[in-house]
């Protein structure tokens, strides 16, 4: 039921946001030099390696040299937790795009192909799924997801350093279900409208 509804959701999505993706993708390049999407790899359904992919939102090569735009305090922040406050490596159409989530558009395709769902925890790095501890192997039995509970609740207190990431991820692995994917697509949108 749940891949059902993945597979409907998403269609409609990408079927409705060719167009605004295209011209979002155009505003990118506009306003960065570079390609408009980025590709990261991440840590799907029992371990297995997949590839996301997001409309850019950075400079082009903030990945590969993130000490030319940020402090060593930020740096060590980012390595922490592959996120720093008010990202200097951000452009001012990337953060429109994720002020408003649209980045997260093209991970549609991945729930095509299966390696998303649209609700589930955060795809995480390989690195990341050792925070989990001895309850790595269970975090890893439900499959990624664009939205989650960690993303409509904490999203921002929430760190890997104080626990509280984790915690609210396994939240959603131990209560999966129709209900609290309702729930968390209704915050979402509500998000979403906020800007947030």
């Amino acid at each position: 039921m749940k891949r059902t509804f993945d597979i409907a959701f998403s269609l409609s999505v990408c079927l409705l946001m060719a167009l605004p993706v295209a011209v979002l993708c155009l505003l990118v390049m506009l306003d960065s030099p570079g390609i408009p999407f980025f590709c990261q790899e991440r840590i799907g359904l029992d371990g297995k390696r997949i590839r996301i992919w997001k409309i850019r939102t950075m400079v082009a090569d903030a990945h590969d040299n993130p000490e030319r735009y940020m402090t060593p305090k930020q740096l060590m922040q980012w390595e922490r937790e592959q996120k720093v406050d008010d990202d200097p490596r951000i452009t001012r159409v990337g953060r429109f795009l994720r002020n408003t989530s649209l980045d997260e558009l093209p991970q549609f395709i991945n729930v095509l192909t299966g390696e998303l769902s649209v609700v589930g925890p955060r795809p995480v790095t390989f690195e990341e799924t050792y925070e989990f501890g001895d309850a790595r192997d269970e975090f890893l039995s439900v499959k990624p997801g664009i939205t989650g509970w960690w993303q409509v609740t904490e999203r921002n207190n929430a760190t890997w350093e104080n626990g509280a990431r984790q915690l609210l991820e396994l939240y959603y692995v131990r209560h999966a279900g129709f209900a609290l994917d309702l729930k968390i697509l209704m915050k979402t949108v509500r998000a979403m409208g906020r800007g947030q």
